[in-house]
C-alpha cells in the first residue's frame, strides 16, 4: 500500500471530494509541495486514503492577510478559518496556501 503524502482532517473529507474545499493552509513542515504535484490524500485520524489530488499553485500568506476568498475556498467564514487555523497552528502566523483539485476519489487507483 502507497503511503498518504498529505492528511486532512476526517471533517474536511466531504467537502474536498465536492470541490467545495480547493485550499489548504498549512505550516513549514509541508511548504514543499509545489504547482503540479499529484498527492495521495489521507484522513489524518487513521491516514486512510480517500482521494488524489493536483497542486495548482503555492504561496504564502499571514493570518492577518487571509481574507474572505480564501475562507470561501476553504468553505468557512473567515471568522471560521481564523479560528481554525489558529487552533491547528496555535502560535504561528505565517502559512503556506496549497491550492489543489481532486482528481480521483478512493475508488480509483492511482
Amino acid at each position: 500500500m502507497q503511503p498518504n503524502d498529505i492528511t486532512f482532517f476526517r471533517r474536511f473529507q466531504d467537502d474536498i471530494l465536492a470541490g467545495r474545499k480547493t485550499i489548504t493552509l498549512r505550516d513549514d513542515a509541508e511548504s514543499h509541495f509545489k504547482a503540479g504535484d499529484i498527492l495521495r490524500v489521507g484522513r489524518y485520524e487513521d491516514d486512510g486514503y480517500f482521494c488524489t489530488i493536483e497542486v495548482l499553485a503555492t504561496s504564502r500568506i499571514t493570518l492577518d492577510t487571509l481574507t474572505e476568498w480564501h475562507a470561501q475556498q476553504e468553505n468557512m467564514t473567515l471568522a471560521e478559518l481564523r479560528r481554525v487555523i489558529t487552533d491547528i497552528y496555535p502560535g504561528q502566523t505565517v502559512y503556506h496556501v496549497i491550492e489543489f483539485k481532486c482528481l480521483h476519489e478512493n475508488n480509483e487507483q492511482v
